[in-house]
């Protein structure tokens, strides 16, 4: 119940500062009206979508709406803002979801044979590996991937969507550079776990390696490697933004650049509390999840 209070008060105050920049930039008014319009006009919309009332009146307003799902109608196309939301984000769920797959199938193997053959020429291997991954921007490695593996080649896509193969480039751009985290997370875990003394009593009964690794090791490794495999999967969100861009994907990210060029506040703020409550969404559920994978921890 704590944890769950905890997420309720940071979405809140995510509203807070969604409201009050969206003030900062000057009246919103400038941008619901005509330019052409006159004064009689002008205070007609402003108090259409509340803008004459005191701020905190307006602040709780936005806040009941938002919790309806109702952001008002974006300023470009005249559509629901939150429908425009909801027809973007199988997009970036699948590629997130993409990602998070290729992340996990390249890392967790890495850091646990790391692990296992520690200062083996695979170790090296997964260190430079892991310098790379954290090393390069994603927008560099997307814009090379579409160099070599999409024009030089001719093997995928270079950018857009309509099938399975548009979806490769851009997320092995997203999985790659969170991989390298979660591999040095996996590997340093497993190496403090390997070193413990049930581990070597385990082997001192005649256990195999896998049975070992597999067994006793991972579980006892796995907080550590969930809590930094959650925070970067939720993170995926926030590279989406530059490789939807980059690969032309039609996601929430792209959705979010689009509207921030185009001074589309209702879109640009439905995008930014959606991101934000799929972020504060998964770390409360690592928490409850921490319970399940070590007995040992107990919440009030």
């Amino acid at each position: 119940m704590g944890r769950f209070v905890q997420s309720f008060a940071v979405i809140l105050v995510i509203v807070m500062l969604v409201f009050f920049a969206g003030r900062l930039t000057g009246d919103p008014i400038l941008l619901l009206a005509p330019e052409d319009a006159e004064d009689v006009d002008i205070q007609r919309i402003r108090a259409h979508h509340g803008l004459d009332l005191p701020l905190h009146l307006q602040f709780w307003r936005f806040v009941a709406s938002s919790a309806r799902g109702d952001f008002g109608e974006s300023t470009q196309s005249n559509s629901s803002a939150m429908g425009l939301v909801l027809d973007r984000m199988p997009n970036t769920f699948k590629l997130g979801g993409v990602a998070v797959a290729i992340a996990l199938a390249i890392s967790l193997p890495i850091g646990i044979l790391s692990a296992v053959k520690r200062d083996s020429a695979f170790d090296k291997f997964g260190k430079v590996f892991a310098l790379t991954g954290q090393g390069m921007p994603d927008f560099w490695l997307g814009l090379m991937l579409m160099m070599f593996v999409a024009f030089y080649l001719g093997l995928l896509p270079i950018a857009g969507s309509g099938s399975w193969l548009h979806i490769i480039l851009p997320a092995i751009t997203v999985g790659w550079g969170t991989s390298a985290p979660i591999m040095r997370i996996s590997r340093s875990s497993m190496l403090n776990v390997m070193d413990s003394e049930y581990i070597a009593f385990a082997r001192s009964k005649g256990l195999s390696v896998p049975a070992v690794v597999i067994k006793h090791a991972l579980r006892n490794a796995a907080i550590p490697v969930i809590t930094v495999a959650a925070i970067y999967t939720a993170a995926i969100l926030r590279g989406t933004v530059v490789v939807e861009t980059v690969f032309a994907w039609p996601g929430v990210g792209r959705l979010a650049v689009e509207s921030a060029f185009n001074r589309d506040f209702p879109v640009l703020q439905a995008t930014i509390l959606f991101m934000a409550i799929i972020f504060v969404g998964i770390n409360f559920l690592v928490d409850v999840a921490y319970a399940y994978v070590d007995p040992r921890i107990r919440y009030r």
